[in-house]
């Protein structure tokens, strides 16, 4: 194994797992390196647009970054799409599959909606938004270990194996949503739908804790 190629990794996955940066120093502590090295390190993924250094030098991801991850992110779309069809159908609501974005965002990656429910929820893909806000976000904090301070709902969401939240997103909108199973461990997408009103939430709790199973599956 490349000792140095090994570093680089890491440093490139603590820099994505802290979208608000951190100094060379701190990136050098992260992955037991010298501070040299770690300026090495930094340097050469700036070369290739993996990072770059914000207004106070601090070291952030790149653009870079959205070049490779896209390979990724189309794969998972073709995955995902039959099985947020199906959830859809099942539930006459607006599907979605959810990606975190490191520690402290959601992005909307997938949205399906129904075909043929009178009314439905709308809303486009791309669109991001807190991790502690709306189900999607709630569901994978919820795969995790408890945190301190944590809110109600994920120790909830925890305990049903889904999410649910109203308002938070969209106004007047009830989201529930379950995280997608990794191997790795640390939840990284969330399935649910988005409704106005809906008389049983543990029916579509299920409905949507399967669906989220299924795409776990798929990707293992």
């Amino acid at each position: 194994m490349s000792k140095t190629l090994h570093h680089g990794l890491l440093l490139l996955r603590v820099i994505s797992e802290h979208p608000q940066g951190l100094t060379v120093s701190e990136l050098a502590d992260a992955i037991s390196v010298h501070r040299t090295v770690a300026h090495r390190l930094v340097r050469t993924l700036e070369a290739h647009q993996l990072c770059r250094r914000d207004h106070q030098r601090r070291i952030v991801p790149g653009t870079g970054l959205v070049s490779l991850a896209e390979p990724v992110q189309q794969d998972l779309r073709a995955l995902a799409r039959p099985v947020l069809d199906e959830l859809a159908e099942n539930t006459r609501a607006t599907a979605h599959l959810l990606v975190r974005e490191g520690d402290t965002q959601m992005r909307a990656l997938m949205v399906v909606e129904p075909r043929g429910a009178l009314v439905h929820v709308s809303f486009r893909p791309g669109q991001t938004h807190s991790i502690e806000q709306g189900s999607g976000g709630v569901a994978v904090l919820a795969h995790g270990p408890y945190r301190e301070g944590e809110r109600p709902e994920v120790t909830e969401a925890r305990t049903k194996g889904y999410a649910v939240t109203t308002g938070e997103v969209i106004p007047a909108v009830t989201g529930v949503s379950a995280a997608v199973p990794s191997a790795g461990g640390r939840a990284a997408a969330s399935i649910g739908v988005s409704v106005f009103e809906y008389t049983d939430l543990g029916q579509l709790g299920a409905l949507v804790s399967r669906a989220a199973r299924s795409l776990g599956e798929l990707l293992d």
